[in-house]
C-alpha cells in the first residue's frame, strides 16, 4: 500500500512528472485501488450563494469587481432558496452541496446566515461544504458547530508563482485559514488551478505544498483554467491535455488518500481526457450545469459518461466518516439515464 507521506522534495515530484505517461499512470492507478474503489466517483454540485463584487484581484477570476467580465454582483441568497437547489442536486444524484460565496472574507454578521444554510442542507442528508473566503478561527468554530463538513479554501498555485496570480491576499493568509479549519475540526477542500502559464516545476510546487501540509487535504480539487475574456489570463497559452492527466497522477501518488476532484475546465475536456483522469486517480466531479459562473457539463451528459465507463456515484452518509459506494436507487438511476 502506498506510503503517506508530508515529506515530499521537489526533486521527487519532478521525478515522476517525468516518467514515461504509461509507467506514471500504472504507478497512480496502483495507489488509486490501494485506497479507493476504482470505479467510484464522489459527486458534489456548487452553487455560487453570493455572486461578483470580489475586491480580491485574481488573475483568473470572472467574480473580481475590478474585471470587466459581465459578471453583476449580487446580493447573498435566502435560505429556502439555497434548501430548493440542494433538494434538486441531491435528487440528480449529488451526495455533497458546495456553497461558495465571492467575499475576501465574511463578516461576523453573514455566518448565521450561512450557518442556517448549512442545518437545512445538512438536513436534507447531504455533505455540506462551503467556500468563503479567509476566515478567522471564531468564524471557523461557528461553521463547524453549525454542521459544515468540509471548508474549501484552495492553495491555487505553488508559492514561488503566486504573486504573479494574486497581490490582495499572502499566501500565508490561505495556510492561516486551513489551519483555522482544521483546527475547527472540518475537513479541507484545497488544491490549485493549473494552466495559469506556470511551470511544470511551478505544478509540482503547488502539488509538493499540498502534500506537505500537516494533514493532507481529504477533498484535492484541480482545475483547468476556465479562460473568461476580461480577465488577465485570458488568451493564456493552453495547458497540454497530457500534462494535465500527469498532475492529477502526481497529485494522486503524493496524496493517496486524499479524494481528487476533478473541477473546473470540465466543460472543455473530452470524455476520452476525463477517462484517462478517472484511471490516473480522480475520484470526484462536480455536478451539475454550472460550476460558480462558468458552464460545466450537464448532468445528463455526466450520466451516460459514468454508464459508458461502468463508474458508479459514491454514496455519503453524512453520520459516518468514510464515503462508500452509491446505494442501489442512485446507481440504478444513472445506469438508466
Amino acid at each position: 500500500m502506498t506510503q503517506v507521506r508530508h515529506d515530499w522534495r521537489r526533486d521527487e515530484l519532478m521525478a515522476l512528472f517525468a516518467l514515461p505517461f504509461n509507467d506514471l499512470l500504472a504507478r497512480a492507478h496502483t495507489a488509486h485501488r490501494a485506497h479507493h474503489d476504482p470505479n467510484a466517483v464522489q459527486v458534489s454540485t456548487l452553487l455560487s450563494i453570493k455572486t461578483g463584487g470580489c475586491p480580491e484581484d485574481c488573475a483568473y477570476c470572472p467574480q473580481a469587481a475590478r474585471y470587466q467580465t459581465g459578471v453583476q454582483a449580487e446580493k447573498l441568497m435566502d435560505v429556502d432558496t439555497v434548501l430548493e437547489r440542494a433538494r434538486a442536486a441531491r435528487d440528480a444524484g449529488a451526495t455533497r452541496f458546495c456553497m461558495g460565496a465571492a467575499w475576501r472574507s465574511p463578516k461576523d454578521r453573514d455566518i448565521p446566515k450561512v450557518a442556517a444554510m448549512i442545518r437545512a442542507v445538512r438536513a436534507l442528508g447531504m455533505e455540506t461544504c462551503a467556500t468563503l473566503g479567509m476566515l478567522s478561527s471564531s468564524q471557523a468554530q461557528a461553521l463547524k458547530d453549525a454542521g459544515l463538513d468540509y471548508y474549501n479554501h484552495n492553495l491555487d498555485t505553488a508559492p514561488e508563482f503566486y504573486g504573479e496570480i494574486i497581490h490582495t491576499r499572502e499566501y500565508q493568509d490561505r495556510l492561516d485559514t486551513l489551519e483555522h479549519v482544521r483546527a475547527a475540526g472540518m475537513k479541507t477542500c484545497c488544491g490549485g488551478i493549473v494552466g495559469m502559464g506556470e511551470s511544470r516545476e511551478q505544478r509540482a510546487g503547488l502539488l509538493q505544498t499540498l502534500a506537505n501540509l500537516p494533514e493532507h487535504p481529504q477533498s484535492v480539487p484541480i482545475n483547468r483554467l476556465v479562460q473568461v475574456e476580461g480577465t488577465p489570463l485570458h488568451g493564456t497559452a493552453l495547458l497540454d491535455p497530457f500534462e494535465f492527466v500527469r498532475t492529477i497522477a502526481v497529485a494522486r501518488i503524493v496524496m493517496p488518500k486524499s479524494v481528487v476532484r476533478l473541477s473546473a475546465g470540465r466543460a472543455e475536456m473530452s470524455d476520452e481526457l476525463q477517462a484517462l483522469c478517472f484511471f490516473a486517480g480522480a475520484n470526484s466531479i462536480f455536478y451539475g450545469e454550472k460550476l460558480l459562473t462558468t458552464d460545466n457539463p450537464d448532468v445528463e451528459h455526466d450520466r451516460a459518461l459514468f454508464k459508458r465507463l461502468g463508474l458508479q456515484p459514491m454514496q455519503v452518509d453524512v453520520r459516518e466518516e468514510n464515503p462508500r459506494t452509491a446505494h442501489a436507487d442512485i446507481v440504478e438511476r444513472c445506469a438508466a439515464a
